[in-house]
């Protein structure tokens, strides 16, 4: 592991319970970086990223994080669908307040300083506008942004979103890429499922990629030029 490797996956296998759905899959996320996951429907691509954040366990391999100052860092999710039963009625800014919660005693109200952060995140997303209204009733895009900022009021060290764009009218995903775009700019470190190979090919600099339960690794430059891409395609078949 590179002493700027912020996360490193070593020969990695991922699936449910005994069922390997990627395996030997190993690579490097350096601090500040922005990757890419790609694969096929049914490739292993959300499999992948819920084994390395640890809300499934891995099969076997390694996961190695590298810590600063002692301490573990912190990863912020935003899954490919919001999973709130519309019967729930929290406001954009309750679901937004969810991220700090690892902060929070339970059972105990938030924090005027953690409110704060959050109302911090909700601004970087341009979501201030909106974040009083009820979640179940704000628009694709507008959901999106407020699931980022959740995922931004962890202070995450790196930032995990699961097909961002997809859903989406090309307005919103237009916004959603620019903010993407500022938070990498920022020094975000970012790992992103995205179906949408241009908007891959915009934002990140490297790319995994997922076809017959295993992973290709590399430069955006090298990985989806045409050649590549027909191999990998024809190969994920």
């Amino acid at each position: 592991m590179s002493a700027n490797a912020l996360l490193s996956l070593d020969r990695l296998e991922a699936g449910y319970g005994r069922s390997v759905v990627v395996s030997d899959v190993s690579f490097e996320l350096t601090k500040g970086s922005f990757t890419g996951l790609l694969g096929s429907n049914g490739a292993g691509k959300s499999t992948l990223l819920k084994t390395l954040l640890g809300i499934i366990p891995s099969l076997g391999g390694k996961i190695i994080w590298g810590a600063e100052g002692g301490k573990a860092p912190v990863a912020g999710y935003v899954p490919q669908r919001d999973s709130l039963d519309p019967i729930y009625l929290f406001s954009g800014r309750e679901v937004a307040e969810m991220g700090v919660c690892a902060r929070v005693a339970a059972g105990s109200r938030v924090p005027q300083k953690e409110k704060e952060r959050v109302n911090e995140c909700l601004k970087e997303v341009d979501a201030l506008g909106f974040c009083e209204q009820r979640f179940s009733h704000l628009s694709g895009g507008q959901k999106q942004r407020i699931l980022i900022a959740r995922a931004l009021a962890t202070n995450p060290d790196l930032l995990v979103l699961d097909e961002p764009t997809a859903g989406v009218d090309a307005a919103a995903s237009r916004a959603i890429v620019e903010l993407l775009r500022k938070l990498h700019q920022g020094g975000m470190t970012i790992l992103m499922v995205n179906h949408d190979l241009p908007v891959v090919r915009e934002l990140a600099q490297q790319v995994v990629w997922l076809a017959n339960g295993k992973a290709s690794f590399g430069p955006v430059n090298e990985l989806l030029n045409a050649e590549r891409m027909m191999g990998l395609l024809a190969g994920s078949h």
